[in-house]
């Protein structure tokens, strides 16, 4: 069975004692509705109010000790008195459970009415005060004040007030009251006694009550009186207390019960027996009980928790390495930080939602296998991802390929045929060389984007289609917008979520990876057992510049292969490398300043100020280099 906390909701205000839970350092986390509408507190004070607030006998250090001992015996309780938001008093029993959570333990606090019983103590003593000035009428210390009968009438015509006054309120409590004599023999007891154990008052006045109700342990063992709590406040004149014994019924049966034991004393201090107050908590240990096994539930559900967490971290873990070894986006590889940010990320953020892509970078960087990583990540991976080439088909026939045409809607249009926004719904639609689109087509474009709906050529009937739009162009489309070649309002609409692929130039630590890849996928296709690349291969490689990013890498490894009859890689026919260039251009001296100053951030790990760092080497003040640096517009990765 699954706990609900609507539960523990009903349970908890269909109680009248106050119950709320406190924290280590005192604070009230949570409580029923009695606490509120007896202490005159609201829900947003939680987590102001202290126990200490409501609690005018409780210091610091104390709570500190309750908390110990909480840890140490899960449970304790005391009387108190405790004042509310206006200042009123209520005496009370206060019970502490502790209780495991995930972050340690909380205390379950119970605060139980004892106001009759503290009241009835109260008259009690006063009564057998005034019994004593009765008795002792005739001493010498009492002589001038009982010297008369009519001063014995009025002190006896008090008692008799107080004895009337005494059991209505001994008859109204509600839980069980009996008086014992020094023998433990019963002196009295209320209606509610009487019904906890089933004898009637005739049957429980001048018997030992331990033969009576108290003369065996929950065990089944004998208990003896001279072992008996209650017995003991009558011998050592203080006040004992027990929850963890039962009484017994007429009827043979028995009930959990809890009891405190308040010695009394005559006016010259003398025991002459005790008072008893009862309850049965058989309710109390079915609660117990139920939270207890509530507890052992919630420990091992968090213990579960912990471990599905800890499960979790090292499945994290896990595929964070493979992310960084074998790229989880299909044949997007790559370890450089640059592309981690601007693509890997991107991706993760992205590929869940139906949000336009945009995606740019130059040719030969991978764009369509981006696009297609996004669709194998989202919720429409089930559906087709359908590609148009934007600059493969004439302007005449982009249109229809796109939308569809009815037949005979053209010369040549001998048969309906359904567009590609209709073969791609609910799936994707990958719109290659974007930025190429006429400008007639764009209006039409602007128009499925907005109202998700296409005409087919020819057609009157608008179709709703479904369709999670990726486009992609090496053109710059803010550029093209401001020269009137592009529709502003069509690039907003498809720049929701732009992407900006890195050229391969500036991510050149993924050379020696993507020539790898690139080596077994051809090894494969054509049959060759080519094991490594060279050194001088793969320096030729990491030094080229690379105009053709990633796919010209690709031509360049597969031709190798191809060409290869050894067990190791040679590459040749590259036009040119980085050195080769940088002989044949003329850099300005702004240039020349900058590739020199990023060298050096290079090779300092971007170590601005130190003995190690930039401005040391380059032998400048650390924010003489700051500026330069935002001058010649350098900004670390």
């Amino acid at each position: 069975m699954v706990w609900d906390e609507k539960w523990s909701e009903i349970a908890l205000n269909s109680t009248s004692d106050l119950i709320f839970w406190v924290t280590e350092d005192g604070h009230i986390d949570k409580c029923n509705d009695s606490f509120l509408e007896k202490c005159g507190y609201c829900d947003n004070d939680l987590g102001k109010v202290s126990i200490l607030d409501i609690d005018e006998n409780l210091s610091k250090r104390e709570w500190k000790k309750i908390w110990k001992e909480l840890k140490q015996n899960k449970t304790t309780r005391h009387e108190t008195t405790i004042i509310d938001k206006n200042d009123q008093y209520l005496d009370v029993e206060m019970s502490f459970t502790s209780v495991a959570i995930d972050t340690g333990i909380i205390c379950f606090t119970k605060c139980h009415d004892i106001t009759e019983i503290v009241q009835l103590r109260e008259q009690l003593k006063e009564a057998l005060q005034v019994i004593g000035e009765i008795n002792t009428g005739d001493s010498t210390s009492n002589k001038d004040h009982v010297s008369t009968n009519e001063e014995k009438k009025a002190l006896l015509k008090q008692l008799h007030d107080l004895q009337r006054h005494h059991e209505s309120i001994l008859q109204s409590a509600g839980e069980g009251i009996y008086g014992l004599d020094t023998m433990g023999r019963t002196t009295f007891a209320n209606e509610a006694a009487v019904k906890l154990v089933g004898y009637s008052l005739e049957e429980m006045l001048d018997v030992s009550q331990h033969e009576l109700i108290h003369h065996t342990k929950p065990d089944g063992s004998h208990y003896h009186k001279h072992d008996c709590n209650i017995y003991a406040s009558f011998k050592d004149g203080k006040v004992h207390h027990s929850d963890d014994e039962v009484f017994w019924r007429k009827d043979g049966t028995s009930f959990p019960v809890e009891y405190v034991s308040t010695p009394l004393f005559n006016n010259n201090n003398e025991l002459i027996g005790a008072v008893v107050t009862f309850k049965d908590i058989s309710h109390r240990r079915e609660t117990e009980k139920a939270l207890k096994k509530t507890n052992l539930e919630l420990t091992k559900a968090l213990k579960e928790v912990k471990e599905l967490k800890d499960n979790l971290e090292e499945e994290n873990q896990f595929l964070q390495k493979e992310i960084e070894l074998n790229n989880k986006f299909e044949e997007l590889i790559s370890t450089s930080k640059v592309f981690k940010d601007s693509v890997f990320t991107k991706i993760e953020q992205v590929a869940n939602t139906d949000a336009t892509v945009l995606i740019l970078g130059e040719s030969g960087t991978g764009k369509e296998l981006i696009a297609r990583a996004i669709h194998n990540h989202s919720n429409r991976k089930d559906k087709p991802l359908i590609k148009v080439n934007c600059t493969a088909l004439p302007a005449n026939l982009i249109e229809s390929e796109l939308f569809g045409h009815e037949k005979g809607a053209f010369t040549g249009a001998i048969a309906k045929k359904i567009g590609r926004f209709e073969m791609a719904d609910g799936g994707t639609l990958f719109l290659d060389e974007f930025g190429e689109i006429s400008l007639d087509l764009q209006v039409k474009l602007l128009r499925v984007l907005q109202e998700g709906e296409i005409e087919r050529i020819g057609g009157t009937d608008t179709v709703k289609v479904d369709v999670r739009i990726i486009a992609a162009t090496n053109v710059n489309l803010e550029k093209a917008v401001k020269e009137k070649k592009f529709r502003e309002d069509l690039f907003y609409r498809v720049n929701v979520f732009p992407i900006h692929v890195p050229a391969l130039k500036e991510r050149l630590e993924d050379v020696p990876l993507l020539a790898q890849h690139f080596l077994e996928k051809y090894n494969n296709q054509f049959s060759k057992k080519i094991r490594s690349i060279t050194v001088g291969a793969m320096n030729k490689l990491k030094n080229y510049h690379w105009p053709g990013n990633v796919r010209e890498l690709q031509n360049v490894i597969e031709r190798a292969v191809i060409i290869s009859n050894n067990s190791k890689l040679e590459v040749n026919g590259l036009k040119g490398s980085t050195t080769e260039d940088k002989k044949n251009d003329i850099l300005t001296l702004a240039e020349n300043e900058k590739q020199h100053v990023l060298k050096i951030l290079k090779m300092t790990n971007w170590r601005i100020s130190g003995d190690r760092g930039a401005a040391k080497i380059l032998d400048i003040n650390r924010t003489t280099l700051e500026a330069r640096m935002k001058k010649l517009g350098i900004k670390r990765p």
